[in-house]
């Protein structure tokens, strides 16, 4: 692998395994339960994560699908064992993110010139941790950022811009007190209210 190559996989690395972390605490009865995002709950989160990784990757040209049983391709797009479905997606963005061809391969975004590597970490790495919260919070699970994670979270929604409230990314603002932490403000500017602010 070249150094860009083991940049990338090792930054969406660091998202993923704390990701993985929560989905492996989420109870059975937990994947119903409503999440912060209207309308989905915890599986319908999963389930984004995961196909909308898998659509990045197919309209560059790469399959990320997996042989997996109990994949997130049911006429709902839910998997019947959501933690079997997310090890198994994870296992393959690996193998993928580990081949310079991938991560290398150049495309025209929405910002301009850039590499599906850069994608993976800028966009889709947000998406993992701003879901892994959304995830938590369904649960009941009281999962806390970190000082690196809210600074990747606070530059990437500078980035976006005004197409952080595009349709599909994130709800409007909420109000959030003065005094409120950093992670409770970052979480309110993404349209995600807490039990502080609710």
């Amino acid at each position: 692998m070249t150094s860009t190559t083991t940049d990338i996989l090792g930054a969406y690395t660091r998202r993923a395994d704390p990701f993985s972390a929560v989905v492996d605490r989420v109870p059975d009865d937990g994947w119903d339960r409503p999440s912060p995002c209207e309308g989905w709950n915890a599986r319908d989160v999963l389930a984004h994560v995961v196909t909308s990784q898998r659509q990045f990757l197919a309209q560059r040209g790469f399959d990320a699908t997996t042989a997996h049983p109990l994949d997130i391709d049911d006429p709902a797009g839910h998997a019947t064992d959501p933690r079997a479905a997310w090890h198994a997606h994870d296992e393959r963005m690996r193998e993928l993110l580990a081949d310079p061809s991938v991560t290398g391969h150049e495309y025209d975004g929405v910002f301009g010139r850039t590499t599906v590597g850069q994608s993976i970490v800028a966009f889709h790495g947000f998406d993992l941790v701003v879901h892994r919260w959304d995830l938590a919070a369904a649960a009941g699970l009281d999962e806390r950022l970190t000082d690196d994670e809210l600074d990747m979270v606070e530059r990437s929604a500078d980035g976006f811009g005004e197409h952080l409230y595009d349709d599909g990314v994130c709800g409007p603002a909420v109000p959030v007190a003065d005094d409120a932490e950093r992670q409770e403000r970052m979480l309110a500017r993404l349209g995600r209210r807490t039990p502080a602010n609710a």
